[in-house]
This record gives structure tokens, sequence and C-alpha cells, in this order.
């Protein structure tokens, strides 16, 4: 039976077409020795890989198990271990490679055992993908671009893919690129830039351990790593794709312009969180409060903004430049001691000679409560309505929020320490009096 095909779409004519070659290739190995002995041998060198492998596999994996030992060797040496199920279809694919070389200096022909060995390079770089990579990103653009391209070059197809995506152009404007540099760009770019966030998440992590470095130094030094790192990972992907870098002149002019006029707050508050940053004045951890009324721990520091968060929990952004050009009081500069008082008030009928060192005797047990720069200290504050004004002042390292009730505590150590002097606390009393006779009020009669 005949097919007319003139009448059909020409992607029908290319499919069929394909087709009829796949079948005229698959009756040529089926009626060739040369073809059945490429098999054999296609079959002997994967029997020998999965007998290897069983040998090697398990020794690499006893080499390389570094148990519950920390450093860069152990760690090196896991990173090696997960690739481990890879060995088969390498193994396979290396065999095969072997045997591809000997068929074809005999037969002079070695499509068979060539196929086979584009399978086992397929099954490797599925393995790969499914089983070994674990970052989201790059089992996105392994599962999406590495899987399929593999699969067109086991199925021979990957010249003729790569020059149908050459010969098709997308036009921009005055500019034009073929789908297979767009397709290389995006691949390309993204493991780049991968390699870049990696980069600097590590040595971020480094910086950090840095304990003798100031923190607004360490966060200054990170911030710098991490733009070295990102403009280098920009430079080397304009070499790599071959784009011309004085090309991006017109742009950067634009960006200039951009900065000056419509961008000039985020260059403000850019340039601010750097001063910041090389000043030490306020960094990561330090309880600042504004002018402006906002108050809180910086837990964040960002080349926009500081995020502060409250002791209710909530966070307030506050653009760098506010810290610049505002007033801001820091509570917390490089772990110094922070000054509280606790008033109270004692009865008129207290011998008030007795408070002072009662009270300053009661607040020195506190454990956090320190005696440089100076110890607590009682004072007579006033002559009340109700009572004689006293307040006690301390010192502490932190400052009295939410998590530490520095002032709740003294204030208990108060009330114990006069409860037990027999020292009363006064409270308001209020005269009421009354001129003139009082006149008895009664109840109508009702009838």
């Amino acid at each position: 039976m005949e097919f007319d095909l003139e009448s059909q779409p020409e992607i029908v004519q290319t499919v069929v077409g394909y087709a009829l070659q796949g079948w005229e290739l698959a009756l040529s190995w089926l009626l060739s020795p040369a073809a059945w002995s490429q098999f054999g041998l296609l079959v002997v060198a994967y029997i020998a890989a999965v007998l290897l492998t069983r040998r090697i596999q398990p020794t690499l994996g006893r080499l390389l198990d570094p148990g519950e030992a920390e450093g860069y060797i152990p760690t090196a040496r896991r990173f090696v271990a997960q690739f481990l199920p890879l060995i088969l279809p390498l193994l396979a694919y290396v065999l095969t490679g072997i045997g591809e070389s000997v068929v074809r200096s005999i037969f002079d022909s070695g499509a068979v055992i060539a196929f086979g060995k584009r399978i086992f390079l397929f099954l490797a770089v599925r393995a790969l993908v499914r089983d070994i990579v674990t970052d989201p990103f790059l089992k996105l653009l392994g599962k999406y671009v590495l899987v399929p391209v593999a699969a067109i070059y086991a199925l021979g197809l990957l010249e003729i893919a790569a020059t149908r995506l050459e010969e098709t152009i997308v036009p921009l404007g005055n500019l034009s690129f073929n789908m297979l540099w767009l397709l290389q760009f995006v691949v390309v770019a993204g493991v780049i830039f991968w390699l870049g966030q990696w980069s600097n998440s590590q040595s971020t992590v480094f910086i950090q351990k840095q304990e003798e470095m100031r923190p607004s130094l360490r966060q200054l030094v990170a911030k710098a790593v991490e733009f070295v790192i990102f403009g280098v990972a920009f430079l080397v992907l304009m070499n790599i794709m071959g784009i011309n870098l004085s090309a991006l002149a017109v742009l950067g002019g634009a960006i200039g312009v951009g900065l000056g006029f419509g961008l000039q707050k985020i260059a403000s508050n850019f340039i601010s969180g750097v001063i910041l940053l090389v000043e030490g004045q306020a960094t990561v951890g330090d309880y600042v409060e504004l002018d402006g009324g906002e108050a809180g721990t910086i837990v964040k520091m960002t080349a926009r903004a500081a995020i502060l968060e409250t002791f209710d929990g909530k966070w307030i952004v506050v653009p760098n430049e506010d810290f610049i050009t505002t007033r801001v009081v820091n509570y917390s500069d490089s772990g110094s001691a922070n000054r509280f008082e606790a008033p109270f008030s004692v009865s008129y009928d207290t011998d008030i000679n007795l408070v002072p060192d009662i009270i300053e005797a009661a607040v020195s047990k506190h454990p956090e409560v320190l005696n440089e720069p100076f110890p607590p200290d009682c004072e007579l504050r006033g002559f009340g309505d109700s009572g004689i004004d006293f307040a006690v002042e301390f010192w502490v390292n932190g400052i009295d929020d939410g998590k530490n009730k520095y002032t709740s505590d003294v204030l208990f150590l108060i009330w114990n320490a006069l409860k037990e002097h027999d020292i009363n606390i006064p409270y308001p009393h209020r005269t009421v009096e009354f001129k003139g006779p009082l006149t008895t009020l009664t109840a109508p009669v009702s009838e």
C-alpha cells in the first residue's frame, strides 16, 4: 500500500521520511552479520561492566567513606562518593568505545555499537540528573535541557537539531540571533551565575566565621566579595558568548543617566549602606532607635535598607539613608553596657536613711546586674503626695526588652527587700470633707 505524501504538510513528510530511514537502517542491521557481531560485543561489554562494577564500587565506597570526620578532605570524599552510581553506565560506555574501535578496524563499520555507546551515555546522564543532583536549579536544568540533549544525541539527531536551531533566526529590532545561540546563552548563563551564587554563599560562611573581625567589617567584606564574584561571572559570560563589551557602552550610559535622575534614591541608599558598613556605627545584632520612632534589633542589612525586628516580632524596613541623615541611638554598639532604672516609693513613716543600702544590696544579687562601670545606685527623687519617691539605677549587658525583663526582675527584688524589712509601699489616700449639716433622705411611700 502506497500513500500520497505530496498532499500532506511538510512536517508530516519529514517525519515519514525519518521513519522510513530508520526502518531501512533497522533492516540493514538485522540482515548484516557485522551488525550482529557488534550487538554481541555490546552485550559482552555491558556484562563486563556489571562484573567490574560489583568489584570496584564497594571498594571505592569504603575508601571514600569519611565516617563522621569533618573538614575539607572528608567533605571532598563525600562529594566524590555520591557519583558512585555512575560507575556502571560509564564503564559500559568506555568498554563499548574500545569495542567500537576494534569493530571499525575489522568491518569498517560500527553503527550498532556506536548507537549502544550513546545509549549508555544517555543512561549515565539520566542517573546523574535523577539520583545525584539535588540543587533545584541544576535539577531543573538537567531535566529539561541536559537529558533531552542526551536523548537526541543517543538517536544520532544532535547535528540535525543543532542545524535547524541555528537556521531559526529571531529578529529583535536591529539585532538578531538564532535559537541555538539563545539556548546556549540560557544554559551557560544559568550555570555561571549558579556557580557565582554557590561561591558567594561559601565565601559568606567563611567570612562570618572570622570572629576577630568586627561584625560591620565582616558585612562589608561579604558584600564586596559578592560584587566581585558576580562582576567576574558577568564578564566571563560575555566573553564565552562572544559579546563585545564595547556594545554595552550605550547601556552603561543609560544606566548612569537613570542613576542621576530616577534612581538617585536607590543610589543614595546604596552609598549610605557602604558608609554604614565601613564606619560600623550600626550593624547586625545592634538595637537601635531612629528619630522617626522606629526601634528594634538589626537582623539584616541589604544594599538598600536595614531590617529591624521589634520586640513583638514585626520587621521594619528602614532605608540606609535614614541612618546617615537622622539621629540614631544605638543601645548595643560593640556590646556596651546600658543603664536602666526602676522607680518605687516608701511611706512617710520610713527611716529613709536605711532604704539605699537595703535596695542596693538586693539589686546586686541579680546575676545580670553589673558592678562596672557602676554598681547599683539608689537615689532619692522627691517627696510625693502619697510617699517618698526613690529610683535605683543599674547597669546590664543588653537591652531591657521582652526577652530580658531586667526592670521587672529588679522590681521583684525591691518588693521582697522592702517586705523583709517591714517597709510599707504607699498607695494614694483621699479624704472627703463635707461642709454643712447632713440631711437624711427618705424614700417616697407608694400608695
